[in-house]
């Protein structure tokens, strides 16, 4: 979802953290490399990495934002506010800082586990012989419209460009027929829309809400046709969650104390959101073959922020790194202007990592509902029947 977005004020203050003692991200990368070549090889010793085997393994592709992005930012010129690659980034699962903007996993990592799937690794950091799984395209900050954060984080079109140069790749490698198969069978996962939202560019200011979600949903629709078109039949959805209730928006909410989320916010989520499922309901009926999973995270956030103790989290409301009221200064690892954040103990009890994005407890929740969560969850299929299609 969101990388930056810094739409009303910077702020900082000082915390008991400094960004002088995070590690180098090189040795962090190289780190993930070796962790990669791991994944990978226990995938080879199962499965092999040719795709023609008599029961391949069902690739998987994603694109979106920092609710996806698994390190592709590490590699484009952009700025501290749009990356992850430092401590205290990761340190809950990997142990070391990846690119993801979490404390750990994120979903698709989840999903790829349940796929028995090899880790997915960044396009940028992806080889032909991984292509055959699958490639993760996601960018902090990336949006539907080419126009949010442009220059500093990958856009949906630019993502869809990446995707046909893979394309391109596996044709050569594995024909025109191993390549159809490949395509028609994969799965395709998309998180984006909430940088578009919380970051709007100017150009857009004389579009009333109505007209500017739908330019965002058009913009959307046109990758999603153009990934059909290569041959892709399955497609999961996640929505926006509610935007209001970020601790960034609870801090800088000028007109309330934090408490309660940012109803304009969460409104326009909720209108995306809308008009979103009623376009995936339209493709399914234009688009032969067309099959999709939705997973409604508004709602399903929504829950854990009600009732908190229900879902195993102690605090819902702040984040776990960053700083000021509800620590909802994007501050975290103090390499975005502010050198000095606060950490807590026990990212596993909160709901959110930073000022903006969940905790791997929370996504490792989130993709067990995507991959087999009941119809009022995730439908009109779960993710795992994609899969098995």
């Amino acid at each position: 979802m969101l990388a930056v977005n810094r739409f009303w004020h910077k702020a900082g203050r000082t915390q008991r953290h400094t960004g002088a003692s995070m590690g180098n991200s090189c040795i962090n990368q190289l780190r993930f490399l070796i962790f990669l070549i791991a994944s990978l090889a226990g995938a080879y010793q199962s499965n092999g990495f040719r795709y023609l085997s008599p029961k391949p393994r069902v690739p998987l592709f994603v694109f979106g934002d920092s609710i996806y992005d698994p390190g592709n930012n590490n590699y484009i010129n952009t700025t501290p506010d749009f990356l992850a690659n430092f401590l205290p980034y990761g340190e809950t699962f990997f142990e070391f800082a990846t690119g993801r903007f979490s404390d750990g996993r994120l979903i698709p990592d989840f999903i790829a586990k349940y796929a028995k799937l090899p880790l997915i690794p960044p396009y940028f950091q992806s080889s032909y012989r991984q292509f055959v799984y699958g490639v993760n395209f996601a960018s902090g900050g990336g949006g539907a419209l080419v126009e949010t954060h442009e220059g500093k984080a990958i856009d949906l079109k630019t993502q869809l460009r990446y995707f046909k140069n893979v394309e391109k790749q596996l044709r050569r490698e594995l024909g025109t027929e191993g390549t159809d198969r490949l395509l028609s069978n994969a799965v395709y996962m998309f998180s984006i829309g909430g940088n578009d939202l919380l970051a709007p560019n100017p150009i857009f200011s004389s579009f009333s809400t109505e007209e500017y979600v739908g330019i965002i949903v058009g913009n959307f629709t046109e990758v999603l046709e153009e990934v059909y078109k290569a041959g892709g039949r399955k497609f999961g959805f996640l929505s926006l969650l509610p935007l209001g209730c970020l601790p960034y928006v609870r801090a800088h909410n000028a007109e309330g104390n934090g408490e309660t989320c940012v109803k304009d916010l969460t409104d326009l989520a909720k209108s995306y959101n809308a008009a979103l499922a009623q376009k995936f309901k339209q493709l399914q009926k234009q688009l032969k073959g067309f099959v999709y999973s939705n997973f409604d995270f508004f709602n399903a956030v929504s829950q854990r922020l009600s009732n908190p103790s229900k879902y195993g989290f102690k605090e819902v409301k702040s984040g776990c790194c960053g700083s000021g009221a509800y620590r909802g200064n994007y501050t975290c690892g103090g390499k975005r202007g502010d050198a000095a954040y606060d950490l807590c103990d026990n990212p596993e009890e909160h709901f959110f990592f930073d000022s903006y994005h969940p905790s791997e407890t929370a996504y490792h929740q989130f993709a067990g509902l995507m991959w087999n969560g009941p119809p009022s969850v995730t439908g009109p299929r779960s993710l795992k029947s994609l899969f098995e299609v």
